[in-house]
C-alpha cells in the first residue's frame, strides 16, 4: 500500500539574505532587505520586495540562496557569466524539482567589450538508440504506460553540464573551484524546504517512492516528503559537484559518474550508451533577431521555438496601438489572446529542430507576414485559431534567470528537467534526478519534431535580451512550457508599451492562449471584464490570482538613470539581489 503522509501547517521560513558593505567608493548601500521570506506564517506567499536595484551588477533568479551565490560572485569581481555559472550550479542544488546536473537549456549571452551576442544550446538530446519506434502506442497514437514521460526511455543526454563549463571556459573569468565550490557547501550543509518544493515532493511522491534511488534522496527517513522549514542536504550530489570541479566536462560524460547515469537508466528499460553521454557537447547558434518598436529583440533559436514566437507575436502587435490600452482591459486581453492563437498555430504546424527538419524562420520574424495575418484580427470578434504559411515569406517545469552588470555583461539561461523531478529517476550515488525531456517529441513519425537519434526535442524556452540603439535595455525570460513565449512577450509589450518598471511588468496579472481557443486569465482579473470578453466569443477560464503555470519571470532593466533594476516573480521563489 501507498505510505499515507498528513499535510501539516506551514511554519515560519526565514531566509538571511547576504548583507554587502561600503567596501569602496563602487559599493552601495546594503542589499534592499536584511532578511527575506518568500512565504508568510500562514503559508501565504509573500508577494513584495522581490525586486531589487543595483548599480554594479543585478542576480535574479527563482530562489534567494542562488541569488545570493551570483551576487557573491559578482562582489569578488567576477563577471555576470561566472556569477550564472554560480548561480546554475546553485539552482541544481536548491531547486532540483525544476532543473539540475541531468537535465539541459539554452543560453543567451551578451559580451559588453565585443557587443556580440552568443546563444548556446546546452539542452538534451535523444540518445542514438532512439527512435519512434522505442514505445508502445495505442489505436489513438498515445504511448501506453508512462514510459515517455518516467524510466530510462523517458531521459534524454543531459547537457547542463556541458553548457555551464563551456561559458565558463569561453566568458568567464574564475575557475571552477569558484564558481561552484558555492553549490558544493549549499548541497553540504543544506537549506530549508519551502512549500514551493515540499509541495512538489508530495505531488511527485508515488513516483518518487517508487524508485529506492530517488526515495534515498527526496523523502525524509521515514519514507515521506519533505516538510516545510525541514533542513535538506544531498551528500551525493556534494560528491559528483566535488568531480566536475575537479575533472571538468570529463569528470561528468566520461568515468564513473557516466557509468552511473548508464547504469541506473538501463536498469529502468533505458536506450543509453557510454557513447551518448562521451559524444555530447553544446552548440554555438546564432540567435534569431528581429525587432519591436524600434528596439532590438533577441532570442533562442531553433530548435526552440521560443524566440522566433515571441518575435512574431511582437510583430503583430506592433499593426496595433497597445500602448493606448489599458492593460488588461477586455481590448487590450482581446488583442493579446487572438495574436497568441495566430503564432501558436504556427508554432504546432512548422516547428522542429532546424538540424533535421526545415523550419520557416525567416518567415516567423517577418514584418510583412506578421502585417498579413494580423488582418484575421477583429477587435471585437473572436476567432479560432487556425496556421498560416511562414513559408510564403522565407527569403511547463522549468527555471530562468538573468544576470547583468554595469559594463553591459547579460546573460539569460533557461534551464530544465522537463517535467517535475524530471524522470523520477536519480542516478544511484551521485543525488541528481535525470530529466524526461523525450515527453518533449511527438511519436508520429514525419513529423517536425518526431524523435531521431541525436536529434533535439521542440522548446519553448526563451532566454530574450532587448537592446536600444545598440545599447542594454532589458534581459528576460521565464519557465512555464508554451506558457513561456506569452509570458516573455507581455513583459516586454509591458516595459516598452507602457513605460511599466520591471517589477510591475511581473507582477502585473497575465493571460495565455494557443490552438484550443480558450483564453486563461489569472482570477486578479475583475469578472466584469469576462463577461465582455464572452461577449466577445471567447471562452474564459479563470485561474488562481498568481498563477505558477503562468510562468516566472526573472528579469534585468537597465534605467535611465544609471541603475539596474531586477524583477523576480512573486508566483514563485524568485528573489533578485543588487550590488
Amino acid at each position: 500500500m501507498k505510505k499515507k503522509f498528513l499535510l501539516v501547517g506551514i511554519i515560519a521560513l526565514v531566509f538571511s539574505v547576504i548583507s554587502y558593505g561600503k567596501a569602496s567608493n563602487n559599493s552601495v548601500k546594503k542589499s534592499n532587505v536584511e532578511s527575506w521570506k518568500p512565504y508568510d506564517t500562514n503559508g501565504e506567499m509573500i508577494r513584495t520586495d522581490r525586486g531589487a536595484i543595483g548599480k554594479i551588477g543585478v542576480v535574479s533568479t527563482s530562489k534567494v540562496e542562488a541569488s545570493r551565490i551570483g551576487a557573491d560572485i559578482l562582489k569578488k569581481g567576477g563577471n555576470a557569466i561566472d556569477a550564472a555559472v554560480a548561480a546554475g550550479f546553485a539552482l541544481g542544488v536548491v531547486e532540483p524539482n525544476s532543473s539540475g546536473l541531468g537535465g539541459g537549456g539554452f543560453m543567451l549571452i551578451r559580451i559588453a567589450k565585443t557587443g556580440e551576442t552568443v546563444f548556446i544550446d546546452f539542452r538534451e538530446r535523444a540518445p542514438q538508440k532512439a527512435s519512434p519506434e522505442m514505445w508502445i502506442v495505442d489505436a489513438d497514437g498515445k504511448v501506453v504506460g508512462n514510459k515517455k514521460v518516467e524510466g530510462g526511455k523517458a531521459a534524454a543526454v543531459p547537457g547542463e553540464v556541458a553548457g555551464l563549463l563551456y561559458a565558463l571556459e569561453k566568458y568567464g573569468t574564475m575557475s571552477r573551484e569558484q564558481v561552484i565550490r558555492p553549490a558544493v557547501n549549499l548541497a553540504k550543509n543544506g537549506y530549508y524546504v519551502t512549500p514551493t518544493l515540499s509541495n512538489d515532493m508530495k505531488s511527485e511522491f508515488d513516483k518518487l517512492e517508487k524508485y529506492p534511488e530517488s526515495a534515498k534522496v527526496y523523502l525524509n527517513k521515514e519514507g515521506l516528503p519533505y516538510e516545510v522549514g525541514d533542513k535538506f542536504t544531498n551528500k551525493d550530489l556534494a560528491k559528483t559537484l566535488e568531480i566536475i570541479i575537479k575533472k571538468g566536462k570529463d569528470g561528468f560524460y566520461k568515468g564513473e559518474v557516466a557509468q552511473a547515469i548508464v547504469k541506473t537508466l538501463n536498469k529502468y528499460d533505458g536506450l543509453y550508451t557510454m557513447e551518448d553521454l562521451a559524444n555530447y557537447k553544446p552548440l554555438v547558434r546564432k540567435p534569431v533577431t528581429g525587432t519591436y518598436r524600434g528596439y532590438e529583440i533577441i532570442s533562442s533559436p531553433s530548435p526552440s521555438s521560443g524566440g522566433a514566437i515571441v518575435i512574431e507575436i511582437l510583430n503583430i502587435l506592433e499593426n496595433f496601438n497597445v500602448g493606448e490600452l489599458e492593460v488588461n482591459s477586455p481590448e487590450y486581453l482581446h488583442l493579446f489572446s487572438e495574436a497568441y492563437k495566430l503564432a501558436y498555430a504556427d508554432r504546432a504546424k512548422y516547428m522542429g529542430d532546424s538540424d533535421y527538419t526545415p523550419v520557416p524562420m525567416k518567415g516567423f520574424v517577418s514584418k510583412k507576414y506578421a502585417k498579413e495575418i494580423s488582418k484575421d484580427i477583429d477587435m471585437k470578434v473572436a476567432h479560432e485559431s487556425k496556421a498560416h504559411d511562414p513559408w510564403l515569406y522565407e527569403s511547463e517545469d522549468t527555471t530562468h534567470y538573468s544576470i547583468a552588470d554595469k559594463e553591459g555583461n547579460m546573460v539569460a539561461i533557461t534551464k530544465t528537467v522537463n517535467g517535475l523531478f524530471g524522470n523520477s529517476v536519480v542516478v544511484d550515488g551521485y543525488g541528481f534526478v535525470m530529466n524526461n525531456e523525450m515527453d518533449d517529441f511527438v511519436v508520429e513519425a514525419g513529423h517536425p519534431n518526431s524523435v531521431a537519434p541525436g536529434k533535439t526535442p521542440l522548446s519553448s524556452m526563451s532566454p530574450t535580451i532587448v537592446l536600444k540603439d545598440g545599447k542594454p535595455f532589458m534581459v528576460l525570460g521565464s519557465p512555464g512550457a508554451t506558457k513561456i513565449i506569452s509570458t516573455v512577450s507581455q513583459v516586454i509589450s509591458r516595459v516598452i508599451d507602457h513605460n511599466m518598471s520591471m517589477q510591475d511588468a511581473i507582477d502585473t496579472p497575465r493571460l495565455w492562449d494557443n490552438t484550443s481557443n480558450v483564453l486563461n486569465i489569472e482570477s486578479r482579473i475583475p469578472d466584469e471584464t469576462v463577461k465582455k470578453l464572452e461577449a466577445m466569443g471567447h471562452k474564459v477560464n479563470k485561474t488562481s490570482d498568481w498563477d505558477r503555470g503562468m510562468g516566472s519571470v526573472q528579469g534585468v532593466l537597465y534605467k535611465k538613470d544609471g541603475t539596474l533594476e531586477g524583477g523576480a516573480d512573486p508566483r514563485r521563489d524568485g528573489k533578485a539581489l543588487g550590488l
